[in-house]
């Protein structure tokens, strides 16, 4: 909900809506930065270092108020409390289950297929709890000497630890 909150608060500002937000946050709403600007534009990393919690919930908290409706709805639900609801799945949601969510926010809310995806999105998680090739976890043993976690015990299963979990997940208003 943060990440959309964020992102039409960028669109409407990239489209001339005036919005509340600290310099720093305007800089970032109102620019689009990419990773070769940091190191390019010292004043982004000083922008981006300017900010903090306080400006990003100081700007929900006014937003709550904003006349757009996406923006408001998503900032109340954040200051509210009233999360989305997240459903997660082994296995992908049907097109058919989407859909059924789908129309019923769209009605419930007065959305048109546009703005549907500020409320509704189903994506993939993955998760690897170790990877062996990129960081190795190493044990500091009482003698001095250090042991990667992997030699560590003949019971751990790193196999297991290393396999990516992948499961599905459909997020939308209650």
């Amino acid at each position: 909900m943060l990440i959309h909150a964020l992102r039409r608060a960028k669109e409407l500002v990239k489209d001339g809506t005036p919005l509340f937000a600290s310099p720093s946050l305007h800089f970032f709403l109102s620019q689009d930065i990419k990773s070769e600007h940091f190191e390019r534009d010292p004043m982004v990393l000083t922008h981006f270092a300017r900010l903090d919690d306080y400006d990003i919930w100081g700007a929900i908290k006014v937003w709550q108020f904003a006349p757009d409706y996406i923006l408001a709805t998503l900032c109340s639900g954040l200051v509210n409390r009233q999360l989305f609801k997240i459903e997660i799945s082994k296995t992908p949601f049907s097109a058919e289950r989407i859909a059924q969510v789908q129309q019923r926010i769209r009605e419930e809310h007065q959305l048109s297929e546009q703005e549907l995806p500020y409320f509704i999105y189903a994506d993939t998680l993955s998760n690897k709890a170790y990877n062996e090739q990129k960081h190795n976890i190493n044990l500091l043993l009482k003698n001095g000497s250090i042991l990667e976690l992997s030699k560590a015990s003949d019971n751990l299963n790193i196999s297991a630890l290393s396999t990516p979990v992948e499961k599905y997940f459909l997020c939308y208003p209650r």
